[in-house]
C-alpha cells in the first residue's frame, strides 16, 4: 500500500516502545510535511546520539559532559546514604522533576518478567550489589548506604522484580524499603502526579 521508503520508516518507528503501526504511520507522514532542513537536523542529531552520550559509571544514567559520573552522582550535596533503584531512566527523570528525593539512584535496566532466566540475565543486579558494597570504586566517595529504596513500577513485572531484589539484597543486611501503595496498580512512575509520587516516597515501608 505504501511506498517502500514509507513502509520501511513505519516499520522502524513501530519498534519504539508503545508505538504501533498506526502511530508509526502518523510519525512518518508528519515528517513528510516538514522542510528538508528540519529533516536534516533530525537526521544529524540522531546520527551523533551515540557519539555524544556517555553512561554514568555509577548509576548508568546517560549524560553528556566531562568525567565518568552524571550530574546527580557527582553532586556532593546529595544524600549518599540512600540509594533508589529504578527500572529505567524515565523513572529517574520523573522523580527528579518533583525535587523531593535527594539521594542517589541506580538504573536496573528493566524488570524480571515471571522470573525468566533471560530477563534476569539482562538486569544489572550484579552491578547493583557491587556499587552498594564498594561505591568508592565507581566514583562515589564517602558513601555508606543505610537504605535501599526499591522503586519499581506497581505492575506485575515491577512487583516480581522488587521481590526478587529483596531476596538478592538480604545478605547485605541493609534496610530495603518499597514505595507506598498510593501509586495506581499497573501504572508507571513516569505518569504519576507529583503529590502521589511524593507521598509514595514519604510513606515507603
Amino acid at each position: 500500500m505504501y511506498s517502500k521508503t514509507v513502509q520501511k520508516l513505519i516499520n522502524l518507528f513501530s519498534k519504539f516502545p508503545g508505538v504501533g503501526q498506526k502511530t508509526a504511520s502518523r510519525f512518518v507522514f508528519y515528517l513528510t510535511g516538514k522542510q528538508k532542513q528540519d529533516l536534516e537536523e533530525l537526521s544529524k542529531t540522531i546520527s551523533i546520539l551515540k557519539d555524544s552520550l556517555k553512561v554514568c559509571e555509577f548509576c548508568f544514567k546517560l549524560f553528556e559532559g566531562e568525567g565518568q559520573l552524571c550530574k546527580i552522582c557527582s553532586d556532593k550535596t546529595r544524600n549518599r546514604n540512600i540509594l533508589c533503584v529504578i527500572e529505567k531512566e524515565t523513572d529517574l527523570v520523573s522523580i527528579e522533576e518533583n525535587k523531593f528525593y535527594k539521594g542517589l539512584y541506580f538504573i536496573l535496566g528493566g524488570t524480571v518478567s515471571k522470573l525468566k532466566k533471560q530477563d534476569i540475565e539482562k538486569l544489572r543486579i550484579a552491578d547493583l550489589i557491587k556499587r552498594i558494597k564498594e561505591p568508592e570504586k565507581f566514583g562515589i566517595e564517602k558513601a555508606k548506604f543505610s537504605e535501599i529504596i526499591l522503586a519499581t513500577n506497581p505492575t506485575l513485572d515491577g512487583e516480581a522484580t522488587a521481590l526478587f531484589l529483596e531476596r538478592k539484597l538480604k545478605d547485605l543486611r541493609i534496610k530495603t524499603t518499597r514505595l507506598a501503595k498510593g501509586l495506581p496498580a499497573g501504572g508507571e512512575l513516569e505518569y504519576a502526579d507529583k503529590e502521589t509520587l511524593k507521598s509514595s516516597f514519604e510513606k515507603r515501608t
